[in-house]
This record gives C-alpha cells, sequence and structure tokens, in this order.
C-alpha cells in the first residue's frame, strides 16, 4: 500500500463537550476544555507508529489515542499551548517530506436533520451514545465525513458555533460520524459551521 496522509487536522481551542468527550473515549492522556489538539491519520495502518514516535520526541505533546488498523493509523496529540502541538506537527510532516496540504482534503458524504426526534428513536440512539443524552422533541443533526478523523474538528467548531449537545463523534475508520443534538435553529447553525470547516480546508483529493 502506498503511503498516505489521510488526516492533518489542528484544532486551536478544545470546546467543552468536545474535550470531555476525547477524554472519555479515548485510552490515554485524558484531554481538557482549552488545549489543543491535533489528529494525523496515515496509511497503511502502522506507520502511525513512528509518527508517533517523531511527534512525541519534538515537543511537550500528550497522546491521547492510537489507533491502528490495517489499513489506517490514528494519532491524537494535545497541549495547553498551540506552540507545542504546531512543533510535534511540523516535525511529523518534516518527516514524512510532506506539507499538511499534502494531507487528504475532508469530503462531506451525507448531513441530515431529524427534527422532533420520536422517544424510541432517541432511546436506540442512547444506547450506544458516549456524549450527552438525546431527548424526545430535541432535532438531531447527523454529519458523515470522510477520512473519518476530520469529524471532530468539525463536532468543535459546531460546538463554537451553537448551542448543542454532543451525542456522539465516531472518528474511526473510512467514514466518521457525528451527532449533535439541540433546538431546530441551532442545530441549523451547528451544521452551516460543521460543513464550513471542513469545505474550506485544503488538500488533495483521495
Amino acid at each position: 500500500m502506498a503511503f498516505q496522509l489521510r488526516t492533518y487536522a489542528f484544532i486551536d481551542s478544545m470546546q467543552p463537550q468536545a474535550a470531555a468527550h476525547v477524554a472519555a473515549t479515548t485510552p490515554g492522556d485524558p484531554a481538557i476544555a482549552g488545549m489543543s489538539q491535533l489528529f494525523i491519520e496515515v496509511a497503511p495502518g502502522n506507520e502511525i507508529f513512528r509518527v508517533a514516535d517523531v511527534a512525541l520526541k519534538a515537543a511537550d505533546v500528550r497522546p491521547g489515542m492510537q489507533i491502528v488498523e490495517r489499513e489506517f493509523g490514528l494519532l491524537e496529540i494535545h497541549s495547553r499551548t498551540q506552540e507545542e502541538v504546531l512543533a510535534a506537527g511540523e516535525a511529523v510532516l518534516d518527516y514524512l517530506g510532506l506539507t499538511q496540504n499534502d494531507r487528504v482534503k475532508p469530503k462531506v458524504a451525507s448531513t441530515q436533520i431529524i427534527t422532533n426526534v420520536n422517544p424510541y428513536q432517541a432511546q436506540l440512539i442512547n444506547k450506544w451514545r458516549k456524549g450527552n443524552l438525546l431527548l424526545p422533541s430535541q432535532s438531531l443533526f447527523v454529519l458523515e465525513a470522510s477520512p473519518a478523523a476530520y469529524v471532530s474538528l468539525a463536532a468543535n467548531e459546531a460546538e463554537k458555533a451553537a448551542n448543542i449537545n454532543i451525542i456522539e463523534v465516531r472518528a474511526v475508520g473510512r467514514f466518521g460520524r457525528v451527532f449533535m443534538a439541540g433546538t431546530e435553529s441551532e442545530v441549523e447553525t451547528a451544521m452551516k459551521a460543521a460543513v464550513a470547516c471542513l469545505e474550506q480546508m485544503e488538500g488533495r483529493a483521495e
């Protein structure tokens, strides 16, 4: 498999819900609100071991997750200072001989808003969510994007823009999904912010 920088997603300031979700779902160092964060995903998966080694030796950053599949490998790092996270990212890019624009450009695969969520559907989603509870009669927004890790950035930007609840963020695999809930108007604002942040990112076609 040819090497591919699939994701390079920098988050300047983690929002409270986004940070809490990362802390609750990652096996490594827990992140807190206000930290800066970087997601790096590569293919083939085993290459993430060297990427992690370079990043952690280059700057004072902490790893939240290192997930290795046969196809993809994903690393999440964070720090209280943006400079440390950016330094770690630059060290990785230098090692790879790439720039951040060599990453795969995120692609929004689908979006949907469900208004006035039925109580039974809310309970089904609550069975597997790791964020806030989805309440009956709320509006639900679901974003699907590729590469998967970019949905973490989308969730963080949506939380900046609107008063919504993050229900679930699934950022591993070929496609990622984020689920957010709130009033219909807030969910629509969140959707616009999430989609815009992905569409404006530069990169190459997959």
